[in-house]
């Protein structure tokens, strides 16, 4: 079992991305590139719960169908 060490990533054996795409960016790019990539994943997110709140309100605003009354005997 694979000790996780606090800010690294858990690489798995024999997976491309873990054993070669993650080292590979890791040493190519600076910090403000990675800085710049998490941030723009946060504002995808932030746009993905923006519309998942209009729709919300959306549905919130439609008038509920009233009931009808019925006499009972």
């Amino acid at each position: 079992m694979e000790e996780k060490i606090a800010g690294e990533t858990p690489h798995q054996p024999g997976c491309f991305f873990c054993q070669t795409a993650i080292p590979l960016m890791e040493k190519i790019w600076s910090d403000a590139t990675r800085d710049h990539f998490r941030n723009s994943r946060i504002e995808f997110l932030k746009g993905i719960r923006s519309l998942i709140d209009d729709r919300i309100e959306h549905l919130s605003r439609e008038e509920a169908p009233k009931g009808t009354r019925v006499t009972v005997e």
